[in-house]
């Protein structure tokens, strides 16, 4: 099978636009379609390979092609696997009893199953997760091991003119993929299970967020992996050459600009997950009805452009060197970055500015130049082994070098096997601040007295609460603190300032409403005015009502949320404005790594300024 440039090329795009992703969501925001691209150019070219193998020899040797497919992704892939280790066990020992479960799934390319089972969303902004990109190679891997057995039988079945039929049914599977995840996915907003059952499913006895099936199974994301499958039987580069279709190179490249520009177009515009004004987070509706195929669709159309022997765009525009180049490394380039940046940033979800991208780019492009050099091509050509055998001096100094360097990983790797499994800071404040926290809609409401903290049923439903405090996840995370001076604590993760409406009408129809209210609510996502004045006015008698304005770095509801909350004074007479975003302006050891919720030092000061907003 003759190298085909164009798509080396198109694996640049692809791993760019991924990358892109990764650093900054505000960049482009639908760089993750870079995986889908890389799907159908994957499913392509094993199928091919496999069909070009029996062209040439009559038959598939299924041990050579695993042996092929294990020289090429496992070198790399097990030095990222030792080297994370290492830098944990070094740097960050915390992580390793988390990180110990995604070593495993890594390592035994079964990482997105993992993060379906254990409920380690990919849009989850708090964890470390150093190896959580691993899971597209998971797909991969699981179709490398399952489809040349498939191809081996059906190729022995199929004549080589049958070949577009059994292609029509790789189409129509992939079609039929498609279907299943339309039916599967939930539109609407998302929260917890018990806010939002209808976004969840049982598999196995566990209960599992639909979009995040969706984005990482191996059954929902097959289809673009059909897809190209579908096209190599039908579009093989050397049997163009002497046929019709070998003068058509120039339409098809105008159909490869198409492609390319719809690509660009969709990673500019398509989103995982989205932020709705009052709702909060949902998933993308296009993508999880149909989306994915589109972006397979399109890949196809890319990929016969790139392919065609006389494509200009394939070998000039597409195909021109720095792509190939960049497409050549694709692969390390898309194991290392992600790693580089979490070690960095400490948590998947803060954005990367310009010039940390630029740095932490370059880190990445040395170390994979070093692994493509010395690690991945001399393994995959057989030439490691060779070269140290030729050099007597060289196989000293190898053998010594191993014998020096494998007590860091046999360091790291028992650090790993023992280390007690920590949340990360967050989520383990988060966690421990749940007992502290009263539902207020409940048909018995607990008070802490004022004087002690301690909590009591409510003797009569006539019984006022001194300081109602009503938030979401940043007050979550001081709600201990909060209580111990006698605050009742109404707080939830992923709460929108509209779901405040029923507690204060609720409080209020009950006369438990006492003189004090305070308010901190508008992280998750855009708030409406409307949803905004609702809340308020079942407070109207309330004495003082202290509402805190946002610090939410890098969103782009920030300014507009911390807007209407600042206006309330001018409708609401007994609204204070507790103004957060003002008070811990440059004041970073405030919050957390991400730069929202609170430190031990921001809990002290968050409890500080509300009590003297109270007057306490």
């Amino acid at each position: 099978m003759p190298y085909i440039p164009g798509l080396d090329g198109l694996r640049a795009i692809a791993v760019l636009a991924v990358i892109m992703y990764h650093a900054n969501h505000s960049w482009l925001g639908g760089g993750f379609i870079g995986v889908e691209i890389f799907f159908v150019i994957s499913g392509y070219l094993i199928t091919l390979l496999l069909i070009a193998e029996r062209e040439r020899t009559g038959g598939v040797v299924l041990g050579n092609f695993w042996w092929r497919r294990a020289r090429r992704l496992l070198p790399a892939l097990w030095t990222l696997l030792v080297g994370i280790s290492v830098y944990c066990a070094f740097f960050d020992a915390d992580r390793l009893g988390m990180l110990r479960g995604d070593v495993i799934g890594a390592f035994t390319y079964v990482t997105n199953w993992f993060q379906v089972w254990t409920g380690s969303s990919y849009s989850d902004a708090f964890a470390f997760a150093p190896l959580r990109h691993l899971w597209s190679l998971a797909v991969e891997e699981q179709f490398y091991i399952v489809w040349p057995f498939v191809m081996f039988l059906l190729l022995r079945r199929v004549r080589h003119r049958s070949l577009p039929t059994l292609g029509l049914w790789f189409f129509t599977i992939a079609v039929a993929l498609t279907v299943f995840s339309v039916l599967m996915y939930r539109p609407g907003t998302i929260g917890t299970i018990e806010q939002t059952p209808e976004q969840y499913f049982t598999l196995f006895g566990r209960d599992v967020l639909r979009v995040d099936f969706l984005y990482l199974s191996t059954v929902s994301r097959a289809s673009g992996l059909l897809l190209g499958a579908s096209l190599a039987c039908v579009w093989r580069p050397w049997k163009l050459i002497g046929g019709r279709v070998a003068y058509a190179a120039a339409p098809l490249d105008l159909l490869g600009v198409l492609a390319v520009g719809a690509l660009g177009w969709m990673a500019w515009t398509f989103r995982e997950v989205v932020v709705t004004v009052d709702n909060g987070r949902q998933g993308y509706d296009l993508l999880f009805q149909g989306g994915f195929f589109l972006i397979g669709l399109t890949s196809v159309a890319a990929i016969v452009a790139v392919t065609h022997p006389r494509s200009n765009l394939g070998r000039w525009v597409i195909g021109n060197p720095l792509f190939v180049w960049v497409g050549l490394r694709s692969y390390g380039l898309y194991l290392y970055h992600w790693p580089v940046f979490q070690a960095y940033r400490k948590i998947a979800g803060k954005p990367l500015t310009v010039s940390q991208f630029v740095w932490l780019m370059a880190v990445t492009m040395v170390i994979t130049e070093v692994s493509y050099r010395y690690i991945e091509v001399p393994i995959r050509r057989g030439t490691f082994l060779k070269g140290v055998r030729a050099r007597p001096e060289l196989r000293q100094r190898v053998t010594i070098g191993i014998v020096a360097t494998s007590l860091l990983p046999i360091f790291a790797v028992a650090s790993l096997a023992t280390a007690d499994v920590k949340q990360d800071d967050i989520t383990a404040t988060l966690n421990e601040n749940e007992d502290a926290v009263t539902d207020v809609l409940a048909s018995t409401t607990s008070l802490p007295t004022a004087s002690t903290g301690v909590t009591t049923p409510s003797v009569s439903p006539s019984t006022k609460i001194d300081v109602l405090a009503v938030g979401d996840s940043v007050m979550l995370g001081a709600a201990n603190l909060l209580r111990a001076k006698g605050v009742t604590v109404d707080a939830q993760k992923n709460r929108q300032f509209r779901e405040s409406l029923q507690i204060f009408n609720y409080l209020k129809s009950t006369g438990e409403l006492g003189d004090n209210v305070v308010i901190h609510l508008g992280t998750n996502g855009p708030m409406s005015e409307a949803s905004v004045s609702s809340a308020m006015k079942p407070l109207a008698e309330v004495r003082r009502v202290v509402v805190l304005t946002n610090r939410i770095p890098g969103s782009a509801w920030e300014k507009k949320n911390n807007n209407l909350i600042n206006a309330l004074p001018s409708t609401y007479p007994n609204v204070q404005i507790l103004d957060w975003f003002a008070l811990t302006a440059d004041r970073k050891g405030l919050f957390a790594a991400d730069g929202v919720h609170l430190s031990d030092a921001g809990r002290d000061v968050y409890i500080t300024q509300i009590l003297g907003a109270l007057g306490r």
